[in-house]
């Protein structure tokens, strides 16, 4: 693409905001199983993935692989837009008949806008369990930078809803008439699904986890059908005819708590994914470099501001 081209490329949401918080920290990676799983309720998505991902023969790299590309929306920077039409080719052949005997392609806007939009009430919804409940301001902000993640992703806005008052209804109806437990959501929230073990990171640690797998996995799908369940809204869970008991409520109340209280104390490199720790690091570069060069400018002894700074002790 040529340089001109690329200057019309949409921006990624900007740093400081909602997602620039959210989307790297760890706790999006509770949030992502239930979005997930009410994308692939859509009868044409879920058809979709039944029939063209990768997602039973290679969890894992289809996981990193998704991780990454939603990490590029909000932190590529230029990288963001190309990832966005990475993504529509990937999708360009991607076609067939959904569960109810409709032919459906990855792209048609319906379909590939839902696949988008299920971010928004999945992290509304969770927001409040795993950090706080949303101020009036916090939830439009999060959905105007919503729908610039759309637009990063070549979502034209014709087909979103432009406003929260629009959003809702649009994903009532499509709660009301459209998504179903498909084959692949009663996959998802399985608990004796076979998962091979992880096949990343250093191999010692990929060695004793095959080891650990057959101890190890039977918990950690009881602990993902648990978030997903817990963290997808209500109304999406009653669709799927998805149980959620009081006492699970309970649990999903207490865990927040704990969640709550550890992550905003770990350390940065801790509580953040890679591609997150390092966008906000080169954040925080810019603003000191441009600070400082304005304070530069309305010095009228530049130099001895200069060396006034120069004197300071690095912390």
């Amino acid at each position: 693409m040529s340089t001109s081209a690329a200057a019309y490329d949409p921006a990624p949401p900007p740093p400081g905001g909602v997602l620039w918080s959210l989307a790297g920290d760890i706790r999006g990676l509770l949030m992502l199983p239930a979005a997930l799983t009410l994308q692939v309720a859509h009868p044409a998505v879920g058809a979709g993935v039944d029939e063209h991902s990768v997602f039973r023969t290679d969890p894992w790299g289809r996981g990193e692989r998704s991780l990454r590309s939603l990490q590029l929306w909000v932190y590529g920077g230029a990288d963001a837009a190309r990832e966005g039409r990475r993504l529509r080719k990937l999708h360009a052949t991607i076609q067939g008949t959904d569960t109810r005997g409709r032919p459906y392609h990855a792209l048609t806007p319906a379909n590939y806008a839902w696949v988008h939009a299920t971010g928004f009430p999945v992290f509304h919804h969770a927001y409040r369990y795993l950090v706080r409940p949303m101020t009036e301001a916090q939830e439009r902000q999060l959905y105007a930078e919503w729908l610039q993640v759309g637009r990063v992703l070549g979502i034209n806005d014709r087909d979103m809803p432009q406003t929260i008052e629009e959003f809702w209804p649009y994903y009532r109806k499509v709660v009301a008439e459209e998504i179903e437990a498909t084959v692949v959501v009663r996959e998802l929230v399985a608990t004796d699904s076979p998962v091979p073990p992880p096949d990343r990171g250093p191999l010692p640690l990929r060695l004793l986890l095959r080891l650990l797998w057959p101890v190890l996995l039977p918990p950690l799908a009881r602990f993902r059908r648990f978030v997903t369940i817990g963290l997808m809204p209500p109304d999406a869970r009653e669709a799927l005819g998805l149980e959620w008991t009081d006492e699970q409520e309970r649990a999903l109340r207490r865990f927040g708590r704990v969640v709550r209280a550890v992550v905003p104390v770990l350390p940065e490199r801790l509580r953040y994914l890679p591609l997150a720790r390092e966008a906000r690091k080169r954040y925080r570069e810019q603003s000191r470099l441009t600070r400082e060069d304005r304070e530069d400018r309305e010095d009228p002894q530049d130099h001895q501001g200069r060396g006034a700074r120069a004197a300071r002790p690095v912390r």
